[in-house]
């Protein structure tokens, strides 16, 4: 595994309050475990997620995973999440339904007041778009802040708010418009497109899988373990992609030293965008 918002695949959820689910959570092979405070907490038991986050930061990341906290987005609930995230441990912190630039910069002179409390390195933030309202700021909150390192759309909630159906179909272009964003600064693309919370089909959800790769996205998050090994298959480099990549690569370089531009390679003609392409994928690889 590793800790690089490059080269994360899989971000799986888990309840902070549901153990069973933390104590096996380092198991699964996520790249990242996010432990939520928001929408599977009840009202009634924040306080008691948020006590909870320390012991739950140690088990989950045990494994090597990223530990993340997904904050609630009102600001009295969101002020203490954060403290109590920070307090245990947490790298990285997910921001729900955020509104705009000024939104993410707002929480991370939360943040930076907490890490200089408690002797933390920088934390850093996942930026999530849950609202109509908020889709054309999104180039502004991807650049909002060095902390944000990956941004996408929140399917159920903004599907909810468009009165849609959550589907490939009604979350194309918030989706696509969050992907430009991100990769236009720099960071880190989260998203699949197709019912998130469905996982009863898993060769429907590789399918929508392999087309949310293909159009760029970089990871994606879930809500069952059965999904991890194989968001990590599609979203990460197999070792064949990889010797193909490798290989394309030295042909180039044996062109470029002929003084070619451009060279035919198993079957295709190649030339700096692709060999750009294989670069990266050699990148992510782990």
């Amino acid at each position: 595994m590793t800790d690089h918002p490059a080269r994360w695949r899989s971000l799986l959820f888990v309840p902070v309050l549901a153990e069973r689910f933390v104590a096996k959570a380092h198991t699964r092979g996520a790249d990242v475990v996010i432990l939520d405070l928001e929408d599977s907490i009840l009202p009634a038991r924040k306080a008691e997620a948020r006590a909870a986050l320390g012991a739950a930061a140690a088990q989950v990341g045990q494994g090597g995973a990223t530990v993340c906290v997904r904050v609630n987005r009102p600001l009295d609930l969101a002020v203490p999440d954060i403290e109590a995230a920070i307090a245990a441990g947490a790298t990285a912190l997910m921001l729900p339904k955020v509104m705009g630039p000024e939104h993410v910069r707002l929480l991370a002179e939360v943040a930076a007041a907490d890490e200089a409390r408690h002797g933390r390195a920088p934390t850093r933030f996942l930026a999530i778009v849950e609202t109509a309202e908020a889709l054309p700021r999104l180039p502004d909150i991807a650049r909002a802040d060095p902390r944000v390192v990956a941004l996408g759309v929140g399917g159920e909630d903004l599907a909810t708010e468009m009165e849609a159906v959550p589907s490939a179909d009604s979350l194309y272009l918030p989706a696509m418009l969050a992907l430009l964003a991100a990769r236009g600064a720099g960071i880190v693309p989260m998203g699949s497109l197709g019912a998130f919370a469905a996982f009863d089909d898993p060769d429907a959800y590789r399918t929508a899988l392999r087309r949310s790769r293909a159009l760029g996205f970089g990871c994606a998050a879930c809500i069952h373990p059965a999904q991890v090994p194989i968001i990590n298959e599609i979203y990460g480099p197999s070792p064949e992609a990889v010797d193909r990549a490798r290989r394309l690569i030295a042909c180039f370089a044996q062109a470029v030293a002929e003084g070619q531009g451009a060279v035919a390679f198993e079957g295709a003609m190649i030339d700096l965008p692709v060999v750009d392409r294989a670069k990266r994928l050699i990148a992510r690889a782990r």
